[in-house]
């Protein structure tokens, strides 16, 4: 951010619009939308909860890619609200996998190892591809950070679900499952504070005066 209005233009106002991030955005957002579609049913199937919590990272995803999309070119203070959104959100599905994760523990079912591992495969890569796309506008103001933090998550997610389908077969039990998405509950909830602290901070921020006020002052 410059530190005036003139040239780089003020914390408050709207940037020019990057049309590569948006169409990485575009991309990205098709590409979520089809893998959340993808595990649900996958992980209802295999009665997995670490591929449903990750169905509802893609969820989340795509509702972050959708909203950053909306803001994109608005001013600081709307991306910055965009961005509390957002980290509110993933903190309830945090919430929410953390919960399915104990429902899990205690009526325990051993899910099928096989489509655990098809599907994070089909999933680690359409995350690797996002997020690797994504690296180069990791850094900015809250609403890109957020973006950028869901998808390494995701990706990151994806090895876990991987492992879980390793465990699962080698031991026979559902705990690998139920181990991996408590550590995805626990990153989806830890991304969360990352970003509302972040945008809370942005919307701190003390609005910019326009040039003309500065100009007008000065003639009294």
């Amino acid at each position: 951010m410059a530190a005036g209005c003139c040239g780089g233009g003020c914390p408050s106002s709207p940037p020019p619009v990057d049309r590569t991030y948006r169409r990485v955005l575009w991309f990205a957002l098709a590409v979520n939308a089809g893998m959340f579609l993808v595990e649900l049913i996958a992980g209802a199937a295999a009665d997995s909860v670490s591929l449903q919590a990750d169905a509802m990272d893609f969820l989340a995803d795509s509702a972050n890619y959708a909203i950053s999309l909306l803001v994109l070119g608005m001013a600081l203070a709307w991306r910055a609200r965009a961005a509390l959104l957002k980290g509110l959100s993933l903190g309830v599905v945090g919430l929410w996998v953390a919960g399915q994760t104990a429902w899990n523990a205690v009526f325990q079912t051993v899910p099928q190892a096989e489509v655990m591992g098809v599907v994070g495969v089909m999933a680690l890569v359409a995350n690797l591809g996002t997020a690797a796309l994504l690296y180069a506008h990791r850094d900015g103001d809250a609403n890109r950070q957020s973006v950028w933090i869901c998808s390494r998550n995701d990706a990151i997610a994806n090895l876990a679900v991987l492992a879980a389908a390793a465990g699962v077969f080698g031991t026979g039990t559902g705990w690998p499952d139920i181990g991996v998405a408590a550590i995805m509950a626990a990153l989806s909830v830890s991304g969360a504070l990352q970003i509302v602290r972040r945008s809370l901070a942005e919307l701190r921020l003390p609005p910019v005066p326009a040039a003309g006020t500065h100009a007008h002052r000065g003639f009294h």
